[in-house]
């Protein structure tokens, strides 16, 4: 395998926006002032910028993801676990990383980058790269060009980096060691000089870098030194791609993105509004041309965002689901609900200035057409559910979803109609400890209180290590008792031990018994008292 010819390399720009996900997080949660989305102007500006004296971390599978200056400043790095970031920062304001909140916020970002310069990569959220040769020679130079995108940036508010070099990989790093100035140019031919003291762990593969560190090799200028054919043949192609990497010779292409069609509808109030409905009318025009433009497009819009301003500078940001697809009508009711705090969410304390709604999910239209005789029954059911939902609000129409948990209470979920389940009541995940099938035919709404005897007459109890004081031989509920022909368990759960009135330390015993007219109960042991759970009829 040949290494790759330095005229192949691109010369490259490339735009870093450092902490972006605290940045974008920061925003999402009101931990940082922001504009209208949009305006172009002001502070945020759609994006917002993280509030530089909060300690904020973002968690993903309960690891720190990313974490701001002040948190890192405390001792909080990434990979760290939650439990232990909290005990070195204890102002540390936790916050779960979503991914699509930094895809979301960078779009008026790249937007204002190619209102300067066009054909702007995404090489990540926070992170793009640009081919030098046009902005160079229209701005005159590559410092220039860099100027340029900085002024713009911080025109939103938000602060960035510039590094220009050959190559992505070596333009991303110029950038990242970018600190005073906030433009780090390599000249030409540079490269491998520039990125030789960096150490290998740069190269993002911790396998293969911990096993250069072992050989001996720790910088990106010994990794480069090596003979190509020989890491070919020691590493396959991905370790001659990094080799040629770590050796200044990127020859990865800049791949301009296509800008989306712009299919989201926002309305400015003038002055702000205090109503919810004077809202929702003002918003109905808007709506009626929203559909239209989805319609046009062949599309179908199966769940919008809704973002709203207000005039103190609040945000309320939520994404709405649809059973079927949205009307303006439905449109409209999602508005209306938001401002009303509908579905947890709390609705704002001073007049609305702004109003947008985004497209977060399209379907082709022919996907939902109706049939040659119509829908039938489905169609009279939804346009009856969403006509009751529109009168009584979001939470007036329930469905029941069977969720994950461990007990038959805990997997009866109601959802209001149109909405996903909670994401951590999938039943999918394996419940230890959760009822095997079949499960009871009859739960009931409240646990019915019943005890349970032994053939002595005796109530019969759990002890902490789940042995019985008797063998069960009776069973009563209110004046009604039943002899017992036979019985199994305990099943024992312990589960938040640490929520205060959680019962013995949060433990609980399940039995299943057979009574003597042939009717199987489920019994909870909990403290000293049985309750009758279900029944198997």
């Amino acid at each position: 395998m040949t290494a790759t010819s330095p005229t192949s390399v691109t010369r490259t720009i490339v735009l870093w926006c450092p902490d972006w996900p605290i940045a974008a997080a920061a925003r999402a949660h009101g931990l940082a002032p922001a504009s209208a989305p949009g305006s172009g102007s002001g502070s945020g500006s759609g994006s917002g910028s993280a509030n530089t004296d909060a300690a904020i971390a973002l968690i993903e599978k309960g690891q720190v993801f990313a974490c701001s200056a002040a948190a890192r400043r405390e001792g909080v790095r990434r990979g760290l676990r939650v439990r232990e970031a909290q005990s070195r920062c204890p102002d540390l304001v936790v916050l779960p990383y979503d991914a699509a909140v930094d895809i979301r916020a960078f779009d008026p970002v790249l937007e204002a980058i190619e209102e300067v310069t066009s054909g702007a990569q995404l090489l990540r959220p926070g992170m793009c790269a640009i081919r030098s040769r046009g902005p160079s020679r229209f701005y005159g130079s590559d410092d220039e060009a860099a100027l340029w995108l900085l002024d713009t940036l911080d025109a939103l508010g938000i602060d960035s980096r510039v590094g220009i070099a050959d190559g992505p990989f070596t333009a991303e790093h110029a950038a990242r060691s970018a600190v005073r100035p906030r433009i780090r140019v390599v000249p030409e031919g540079g490269s491998a000089a520039f990125l030789a003291p960096l150490p290998v762990r740069m190269l993002d593969r911790p396998q293969l870098t911990t096993l250069l560190q072992r050989l001996g090799i720790r910088t990106l200028g010994e990794f480069a030194a090596l003979p190509a054919a020989d890491v070919d043949a020691r590493f396959g192609r991905e370790g001659a791609h990094l080799h040629a990497l770590a050796g200044g010779l990127d020859s990865r292409r800049i791949i301009p993105r296509t800008p989306p069609r712009e299919l989201d509808s926002f309305i400015e109030f003038e002055p702000p509004l205090d109503r919810i409905d004077q809202v929702a009318f003002g918003f109905r025009a808007s709506a009626d041309r929203f559909i239209e433009a989805i319609t046009a497009a062949k599309l179908v819009c199966t769940s919008i965002r809704v973002e709203i301003d207000s005039d103190a500078g609040e945000t309320s940001e939520r994404s709405w689901l649809h059973p079927r697809s949205f009307t303006a009508a439905d449109v409209i009711d999602r508005i209306r609900w938001q401002l009303q705090g509908g579905g947890g969410e709390s609705g704002l304390s001073s007049p609305v200035s702004y109003v947008r709604v985004v497209p977060e999910a399209v379907d082709a239209i022919s996907n939902h057409e109706q049939g040659l005789w119509g829908t039938a029954a489905d169609e009279r059911i939804h346009h009856g559910l969403s006509r009751v939902q529109s009168m009584l609000g979001h939470g007036g129409v329930l469905t029941a979803v069977i969720g994950g948990g461990r007990t038959l209470a805990d997997r009866q979920n109601l959802v209001a109609w149109g909405d996903r389940p909670a994401a951590d009541r999938d039943p999918a995940p394996p419940w230890h400890g959760r009822l095997p099938d079949p499960a009871p035919s009859t739960v009931f709404e409240k646990r019915l209180p019943v005890t349970v005897v032994s053939a002595a007459g005796e109530p019969v109890t759990v002890d902490g290590r789940g042995a019985l004081s008797a063998e069960p031989a009776g069973l009563s509920a209110g004046t009604t008792v039943r002899g017992l022909t036979a019985w199994a368990g305990p099943w024992p759960i312990e589960e938040r031990w640490w929520v205060e009135g959680a019962g013995r330390s949060g433990r609980c015993d399940r039995f299943q018994v057979v009574d003597d007219t042939g009717v199987a109960w489920l019994l909870v042991s909990e403290g000293a008292g049985w309750w009758a759970e279900a029944r198997y009829d």
